[in-house]
């Protein structure tokens, strides 16, 4: 394994060749739990009490979030041992092999953005600890020294590749969580599980908060949909679909650690949007060495499961960049991002905005490849999806150039709903009001595509051929010719 580990990765999007397909499902929880174990989870488990709700009450929003989240995300593990290869390019045999890019767009939204929470976080968690122990205040400087520290730490991880980062991530699954429960001897003397809120709601009334904190836990499992296929690829499809499906729910379900671990420190420090300056201030000195420890690993993990998919798509879009070349231009794109974003603009504002974004564009997208799956019958020609990623044409999944119109027909009016009734305080839709102030948005677009999407392919059959050799469970154009 360590030679492995040591050795660049060479696998591009093309299928894993089955001899390399040597993970197992509890491989898959080890990556989902390792990326969302930080502080990035911990940060979006603050963001409930900064809109003003109680410890309880922001309590009983994420596990709603974390668990309605964990059973959307589950089937997308379903993709990877059929394909052998990642989600986006899976997506092909649905939205076409040209359309496969909204995928790839998905990809690039949720790893700028959890890439840039992972290193915004972490480098503010290291500057904050170093004052607390050596009451140093570096400030911007200093901050900006261990944003680009750990940045390019997880550029090299990434570059390494999946052996690489499962290893990471193995590292990551028990340092983080022993860390974290040291938190109960670190903050358990000051900690009020009655802590009612700041009377304040971010959205008015508790009701539209409570939606709001609902949606925002739920943005941590649905971002993963555009990335478990980059690790489930190296499952074999002879492990039952039941694991398959229980490795990423559980992961989700153990996120309620980092998430409760955010929720209840939150309570402690004077002001919830301004957490980590909080937090390092409020810790015993003894503490702050292993969040500096916590925060390096929890970078590395949350950002390298984001970051290294998308160089993998980049890499399939633009066939003269390998994979470690993708996964540079990428990377040094979101450095940029998140300089600007960190000393620009309003970090929690700028995550809410993103997080909504995630949820609303990623999760019709997710609802589309499930029913896709159920009516082809888990049927998946694997040269086929290659057909664009190699430069050529044609296919089962070509459709229309290269675009299955029906899915995009379906994506595109779900996603475009659900902003239009989003109700935050970054993005409010003209119809954010529709359900009295409850933001809605989320069921409005799950809705949509659930319903479009199944019926479009009824009014207008796909080709018989997506189907293999399966009879088909809706008409196709075959029988609806004759």
């Amino acid at each position: 394994m360590s030679a492995r580990v040591t050795e660049v990765e060479q696998h591009g999007i093309a299928p894993i060749p089955p001899a390399e397909q040597t993970s197992r499902p509890r491989d898959l929880f080890r990556m989902a739990f390792g990326g969302a174990n930080t502080f990035a989870t911990i940060i979006l488990g603050t963001l409930p009490i900064a809109y003003g709700l109680s410890f309880w009450a922001a309590l009983a929003a994420t596990a709603i979030g974390v668990v309605l989240g964990g059973l959307v995300l589950a089937p997308m593990a379903l993709f990877g041992p059929r394909t052998r290869t990642n989600n986006a390019v899976s997506s092909g045999a649905h939205f076409g092999v040209v359309g496969r890019c909204v995928g790839s767009f998905l990809s690039l939204l949720t790893a700028i953005t959890f890439f840039a929470i992972s290193v915004w976080v972490s480098g503010d968690a290291v500057a904050g600890a170093a004052q607390r122990l050596f009451g140093f205040d570096g400030g911007a400087a200093l901050r900006a020294v261990a944003y680009g520290v750990i940045a390019i730490a997880t550029l090299v991880v990434c570059i390494y590749g999946y052996r690489f980062m499962l290893l990471v991530n193995r590292v990551a699954v028990v340092l983080g969580t022993v860390i974290m429960l040291l938190g109960v001897l670190a903050y358990g003397g000051t900690f009020d599980p009655g802590y009612a809120g700041t009377g304040t709601y971010a959205l008015g009334t508790f009701g539209p908060t409570f939606v709001l904190a609902v949606v925002t836990a739920l943005a941590n499992p649905i971002s993963f949909g555009a990335f478990l296929g980059d690790w489930s690829r190296y499952i074999p499809d002879r492990y039952r679909k039941r694991s398959l499906l229980a490795a990423p729910f559980l992961a989700q379900v153990a996120t309620l650690l980092p998430f409760g671990f955010g929720i209840a420190t939150a309570t402690l420090v004077a002001d919830p949007a301004d957490y980590i300056t909080g937090l390092t201030a409020i810790s015993p000195l003894w503490y702050a060495i292993p969040l500096i420890v916590v925060s390096l690993i929890g970078g590395l993990s949350t950002g390298t499961t984001s970051l290294y998919g998308t160089g993998l798509d980049f890499s399939s879009i633009f066939p003269r960049l390998s994979r470690v070349q993708a996964t540079l231009l990428i990377g040094t794109l979101s450095v940029v991002f998140i300089f600007v974003g960190n000393f620009a603009l309003d970090m929690v504002s700028s995550i809410n905005a993103f997080a909504t974004l995630i949820v609303l564009c990623t999760s019709p997208w997710m609802v589309i490849m499930m029913i896709g799956f159920v009516q082809r019958r888990g049927f998946y020609d694997v040269a086929d999806l290659q057909v664009f990623n190699e430069g050529r044409r044609g296919g089962r999944y070509w459709f229309t150039r290269g675009v299955n119109w029906r899915a995009m027909a379906a994506w595109i009016p779900a996603t475009a709903l659900g902003l239009l009734c989003a109700n935050t305080p970054m993005i409010a839709g003209p119809l954010r009001d529709i359900a009295g102030g409850v933001d809605i948005s989320l069921l409005v677009t799950l809705g949509t595509a659930a319903i479009a999407y199944p019926v479009l392919v009824k009014l207008f059959p796909e080709p018989p051929e997506v189907f293999g050799s399966a009879p088909a469970p809706v008409p196709s154009l075959l029988s609806a010719e004759v």
